[in-house]
Parts: C-alpha cells; structure tokens; sequence
C-alpha cells in the first residue's frame, strides 16, 4: 500500500505503547550535548561585574580603615602636655588638625563642632597655647577664645583709639616690656614700611595713625614693638582687601581722594557716628558733599578734639590751628584715629544723599537717633525739635551731637 504524505502524529488516543516510545525519546532528547548547535554567551558582562565589585569592596574597606584609624588616635593623658602654635588668620579646621597632630583629640571635626556650636569662628585668637592632656573639645575652643595665657600677651586694641593711647595700651599689655615710647617711635613714619606695605604710598613720611588696625591680637615673648607694628599693618591689609585692593577704582578715589585721605576721613566718619552702619554711611554722604561744595570745610569738633586731647571748647574748635576743620578747608593733616572696618567701608561705600547737616540727640530710652538735612534752616528745626528728648540737651558742638556749620 503507497504512501501519500500521510503526517504522522501521537493521536490523542495513542496506544500504551506509543506513549512510552514517546517517554522515553524525550528523555534521550534532554540529555543531547546541544553547545555545539547553540549560540556562545559573551563573558565580558560577568567579568565588568566583578570588576565593579572588587572595586566597590576595596573603597568601603578604605574608608571603613580610615574612620577607624582616625578614632584610634592616642591621646595624652592627664598630667601630660602638648604645645600647639596657632598662625593669624588660621581656620578651625586646620587648628583642629595641629590639635589631633598634638594627640589633643581624636579627629579635627570634633574641634570644628565645638567652634560651630559656640559660634567662636571669628574669635579664634592666634598664639602659642600649652595645654593638658585629658582637654575637651570645649575646653580647648573657650582657652583660643581666651587667648595664649602661657606665653605672650594678649592685646585688645578698640576701633577708633589714637595713637597715643594705643601705645599706652601695648605697654601695658606687655607688662611693660615694650614702652609706650617704643611704640610711638616704631610707628612714627609710615615711609619705613611703605616698601612693604603698598597701601602706604600716599602716607608720605606721616605717622601711621589710622593704619593700626583694631583688633585682639597675641603678642610673644620675642616680639619688640616693630614687630606688633607690623603685625597690625599686616591685619590692615587683610581687613581691608576687599575695598581698598582695586582703589583706582574706588568711590574714594572717583572723589579725588588718595588712600591716605580716604583713611583720613574714615577716622573721622568714625568718631563724628553712632554704631549704627547705616548712619555711618550717611554721615560720610554728608562729608563728601561738605568737600565737594563750595565752601568745603567739614566743621568737625572731633578734629580739634584730638588736637587738643580733650572735648574742645567753641573756641578752640574755631581757633586757626592745624586740625581745626571750621578754619581750614579740607581734611585735617593726618588721620585721628585707627578707624574699624565699617568706618572704612562706609567712606567706600557713603549714602548718595544731598544732606549737609546733622544732628544727634538721644531717644526717651536714652538711644542715640540722628537728624540729617538738607538746609542750615531745616538743621536748626531738627536741634528745636529734638533738643529736650530724653531730657537731655541736644545743643553744643558736634562732639556732643551738632554735626553741623556754626
């Protein structure tokens, strides 16, 4: 019988012996060797995987390593003691680390915290500290708070001290070792330093009153009084960077004042304000407008005070002498003061305003208020309006509070 194509197929009533022919060919079936008849996987994909891996382990092995480590520091024990020498300008962070090289503490950031949390960051005072074994994080922030108590002295100069006084105060700082003489000699000519420091130029051969900048500073043992010059010179410098680094392009000088002129007013912006900034810049608006007048006489009592060394009377403030600033026109000779930072910046940065005039006089709680104007008439009205307030009288020089043309 012939054959036609017929397809041969496992009937869904296939005999007993049909399903076991059909059992047991797919048996030998499954265990065919089919590599050669599939298609080859690729093993670069497993190997970027443990690669990845590897790489992955080492870097938390390291880190987990270096944490440790950095928790294992041995510290000094009480009784035991280390020398840290902390530089001007130093940050807490790297205080922090000359603490853990000392083996003070375990790790800088407990230091950072500390400072962090007693908001110290800017009250850090540099010098050489011996301190004890056993020291807290707290201990160590509040003691370069205080300041180097082993060695050297502290010397806390106030914004706005002369130099008179200010060499007062480094004699006593230092017990002595340096004389106020010793200072004013060291700080006598401000062309010995102009080579180092450019922001002298225009100082000529004038004193360096108004460059000794106000701050708290470390004086050691080995320092003489050039030494503490220069230190606030250097301070200067740094303090005011920010204003006086591109003065060509300055307010100050737009006004066709130098450097020197422009600290020159600054100081006397200083002693003529409250502490109020925004006064401070109007008060220096007023003074650039009294320049730029005709009649430009800035009619300060404060220059005459530091003539004089003591509140003026009328008639000194208007007496023909060299810092009477109602008989001269212009600045005075040289600056009055050391003024701070925000006197400084107000002279860079004065209200634009068309008052000449103003006037201070204290609120009912005893506050300090400022009256600015336009006219000598509208001056006169804020002393009549204000003169009694607080009880107290307004009237007098512009010492007392008249910042004003007699």
């Amino acid at each position: 019988m012939a054959l036609h194509g017929k397809k041969v197929t496992y009937s869904s009533h296939s005999s007993r012996a049909a399903r076991a022919a059909h059992a047991k060919g797919d048996r030998e079936f499954r265990t065919y060797d089919t590599s050669a008849i599939m298609p080859k996987k690729s093993p670069a994909p497993f190997i970027c995987l443990g690669i990845v891996a590897v790489v992955v382990i080492a870097a938390v092995c390291f880190f987990a390593f270096r944490g440790c480590a950095g928790s294992q520091v041995e510290l000094l024990a009480p009784g035991q003691s280390a020398e840290v020498t902390i530089t001007e300008g130093e940050t807490a962070s790297s205080i922090g680390d000359a603490l853990v090289a000392a083996r003070l503490i375990g790790s800088s950031r407990e230091f950072t915290d500390e400072v962090t949390r007693l908001e110290a960051a800017s009250a850090l005072i540099p010098g050489t500290y011996t301190f004890q074994g056993g020291s807290t994080p707290e201990e160590l922030v509040r003691a370069i708070m205080a300041g180097p108590a082993q060695v050297g002295d502290t010397l806390a100069v106030p914004e706005d001290i002369t130099r008179a006084e200010l060499s007062e105060l480094v004699a006593s700082a230092t017990g002595g070792r340096i004389t106020a003489e010793a200072f004013l000699a060291a700080s006598e000519n401000a062309s010995a330093y102009a080579a180092d420091y450019a922001f002298l130029e225009s100082a000529g051969e004038n004193s360096l009153e108004g460059f000794l900048f106000p701050k708290t500073y470390a004086v050691t043992e080995d320092m003489d009084a050039e030494a503490i010059v220069r230190m606030m010179l250097d301070q200067f410098g740094t303090e005011t960077a920010s204003i006086f680094g591109d003065f060509a392009n300055s307010y100050p000088a737009s006004q066709g004042l130098t450097l020197y002129q422009a600290v020159n007013l600054a100081s006397i912006v200083a002693k003529e304000s409250t502490g109020d900034q925004e006064v401070r810049d109007h008060v220096a608006g007023v003074f650039y407008n009294r320049l730029a007048s005709d009649r430009p006489y800035l009619e300060s009592d404060a220059t005459t005070a530091y003539e004089v060394g003591r509140e003026p009377t009328a008639e000194e403030v208007h007496a023909e002498t060299p810092y009477s600033t109602y008989a001269n026109a212009g600045l005075p000779p040289t600056p009055i003061c050391s003024p701070g930072l925000e006197s400084l910046t107000a002279v860079c940065e004065p209200t634009q305003t068309e008052d000449m005039f103003f006037y201070f006089y204290p609120d009912a709680d005893g506050n300090m208020q400022a009256a600015f104007s336009k006219t000598y008439e509208e001056h006169q009205q804020a002393i009549a309006d204000n003169s009694n307030a607080g009880g107290a009288d307004g009237s007098g020089d512009a010492a007392a509070g008249e910042g004003a043309a007699a």
